[in-house]
């Protein structure tokens, strides 16, 4: 019989994550039935919305997540053995799915076959080529609608999706103004990513840097973040500017069971005659392989070589939690990295607002 490693969600997340929240369990696996797959996870993602996502589910359940995983055993046509896919299928070593009804899923209906990344890495399926990349290219270019020369603000800006938009938005000719919460990722985002402008936001007064370095007034902005940082962004945008919601990290740590509190940006909305518009990146899952063979069409034709290595291998996810620290976070399983005896260690270093994993999994 086929056993499973796997994190269970113990306990709901309140306040600040703790290791106890979860739980390393083992499991036995059942004999595939018709038109099921089983599936040896490579590659799992750690992204900072399974913090308020996990809050959807109940207690007992196994943690939420993506995977790049290898198809070992199948009873469906269309998935051989030895394909890898991107699945929900949480924090486990190994998963049993029926692939055409694999039950609950975030922006993937079944799971999806990798296509050829051409010698890249497969862990980018989980990053510019996969959820990230793709939330960055339609929530940036479908609601924002970026036209060359205007000026650009991203928030969360050293993130995986984050500064994948500014990636786009300087293809697309703008001028791109970056956010993020340490001077360490403000040298990054000028100096490897070419950002026209970056700043820490901790350390500046918003506003004024705004109009220091857009003078004439914002006309995209792409939000990771919220809170008072968006709030002072919104009031230098421009008449009938664009404003594209992706995620709000500001408040993943607070009370889901308080009615959130909206700032007061409704006059400058209503003045200034913006569109604000929030998205799930589920919306495009029928145009999923556009999102993807364009975005690698840019890695391999526009984006710059210290791009490609910052979101590949253990690089892969350096995401913005709180602001506070990067969050690199690689969950390998039976990855190029481990021996014969596949021996997998996960690695998730501290995060604010996520929890500190380091155990072996044997």
């Amino acid at each position: 019989m086929v056993k499973t490693k796997k994190f269970i969600l113990a306990k709901h997340f309140v306040d600040e994550p703790k290791e106890s929240d979860l739980q390393l369990v083992e499991d036995d696996l059942p004999a595939l039935k018709d038109r099921e797959i089983l599936c040896e996870a490579v590659w799992l993602s750690v992204d900072p919305y399974m913090r308020p996502y996990s809050n959807r589910f109940p207690t007992g359940v196994t943690m939420i997540g993506t995977q790049v995983a290898k198809v070992v055993e199948s009873r469906h046509p269309d998935y051989e053995v030895g394909i890898h896919v991107v699945g929900h299928f949480g924090w486990q070593t190994k998963t049993v799915v029926n692939a055409d009804n694999p039950g609950t899923w975030l922006w993937l209906k079944k799971p999806y076959i990798i296509p050829d990344f051409s010698g890249l890495s497969l862990s980018l399926a989980l990053g510019v080529l996969g959820m990230p990349g793709n939330t960055a290219y339609f929530g940036f270019l479908e609601i924002c609608d970026p036209k060359p020369g205007e000026v650009v603000v991203v928030s969360g800006a050293a993130g995986a999706v984050g500064s994948h938009v500014g990636q786009i938005a300087r293809i697309k000719g703008c001028k791109v103004i970056g956010f993020t919460g340490s001077d360490e990722k403000v040298k990054w985002l000028l100096n490897e990513l070419k950002f026209d402008a970056a700043f820490n936001y901790k350390a500046i007064d918003i506003v004024k840097a705004i109009q220091q370095a857009a003078p004439d007034g914002v006309d995209c902005y792409f939000d990771n973040v919220g809170g008072a940082l968006s709030s002072a962004v919104i009031s230098q945008m421009k008449n009938r500017g664009r404003i594209s919601v992706c995620g709000s990290i500001s408040a993943y740590n607070a009370d889901i069971n308080k009615l959130p509190s909206a700032p007061t940006v409704l006059p400058l909305l209503l003045r200034k005659e913006l569109k604000m518009e929030g998205f799930m990146v589920s919306r495009w899952h029928n145009r999923w392989d556009e999102g993807v063979e364009q975005n690698l069409q840019w890695i391999k034709e526009t984006v710059s070589d210290t791009y490609k290595k910052k979101h590949n291998g253990r690089e892969l996810f350096r995401h913005q939690s709180r602001g506070r620290k990067w969050l690199w976070a690689c969950m390998i399983f039976y990855g190029p990295d481990t021996d014969s005896n596949h021996r997998a260690e996960t690695w998730a270093y501290k995060v604010s607002g996520f929890l500190e994993i380091k155990k072996a999994l044997r």
